[in-house]
C-alpha cells in the first residue's frame, strides 16, 4: 500500500529537517506532501533547497498567506495519490516509524481508519501538561458519546485514513478545527475507528507548541455542530 504523508508547516525552522529525514527514513511505499502556510522563520529556505532535489515522490505546496493548519491539511488530502493518507506534525511529537503499525493493523482488519492513540500505553507523567492530558481526554469523551464510538484519542495527529474516504468527506474547517471534523464525519458516514497505541513526546509553549486552551472550546463547538449538521 503506498502511504500519502501529509505535512503541514508553518514555522518550524528548528525541526523540520530533522523530521524530514525521518519521514524519508521510514520504509514504506510512500509520497510526501509539503504545505508550507507562509513560514516567516526561515523554514521555506529549508524547503526551496530540498525542493531542488527533484525528488518525484515529493510535492511542496508554499501558501501565499496564512490560512490556518486546516486548509494546508486539506489542500494535502486533495492532493493524495497514495491508497492511504496521514498527516504528519513537523515539530517531532510524533514518530513516522510508527507508519507500518498503522498500516499493518488497516490491512490485517481490512480497516479503512486507524488512529494512533497517545492515551492508549502512556500516562499522565508522559504529558508535560495536566491541562492538555485532561483537555485530550474530555474531547474523547464527548466525542464518544455524541457519536456512538469508544475511542481514547479522538483529537491524535496520526489518523490513518483510506484516501478515497479523506477526500469524500467534504471538510471546510480551516485550523486545528479540522481534527475534529474528520473524526465527527467519519462517524457520521459510518466508518468505525481503529485505534492502535503510539508513541509521544510533547512539547510545551516554550519549546514552540502552538495549541492554546480556546482551541479547546472550538474542538468542543465542532463535535457539536458536526453532530447534528446535515451530512453532506
Amino acid at each position: 500500500m503506498k502511504l500519502s504523508v501529509i505535512i503541514p508547516v508553518y514555522n518550524e525552522q528548528n525541526t523540520f529537517r530533522a523530521l524530514f529525514e525521518k519521514v524519508q527514513a521510514v520504509d514504506v511505499d510512500k509520497e510526501i506532501i509539503v504545505v508550507d502556510n507562509c513560514s516567516t522563520d526561515g523554514t521555506r529556505d529549508i524547503l526551496r533547497e530540498i525542493s531542488s532535489q527533484r525528488e518525484e515522490s515529493l510535492r511542496i505546496v508554499l501558501q501565499p498567506q496564512n490560512y490556518g493548519k486546516g486548509t494546508s491539511v486539506r489542500t494535502g488530502i486533495r492532493m493524495a495519490r497514495g491508497e492511504f493518507l496521514i498527516v504528519q506534525d513537523a515539530d517531532l511529537e510524533y514518530d513516522p516509524q510508527e507508519y507500518p503499525k498503522l498500516l499493518v493493523a488497516a490491512e490485517a482488519g481490512k480497516h479503512a481508519v486507524v488512529y494512533g492513540s497517545r492515551l492508549m500505553a502512556l500516562g499522565m507523567r508522559e504529558h508535560k501538561s495536566r491541562l492538555f492530558y485532561f483537555g485530550r481526554t474530555l474531547l474523547s469523551d464527548v466525542f464518544s458519546l455524541l457519536y456512538g464510538q469508544r475511542i481514547t484519542d479522538v483529537s491524535t495527529c496520526y489518523k490513518l485514513i483510506r484516501t478515497d474516504v479523506a477526500q469524500s468527506l467534504n471538510l471546510r474547517c480551516c485550523g486545528f478545527d479540522l481534527d475534529f471534523e474528520i473524526s465527527a464525519k467519519l462517524a457520521r458516514r459510518g466508518y468505525r475507528i481503529h485505534e492502535v497505541p503510539i508513541s509521544y513526546r510533547p512539547r510545551t509553549a516554550a519549546e514552540g507548541k502552538k495549541l492554546r486552551l480556546r482551541d479547546g472550546w472550538t474542538a468542543l463547538w465542532t463535535l457539536v455542530r458536526c453532530r447534528f449538521e446535515k451530512i453532506s
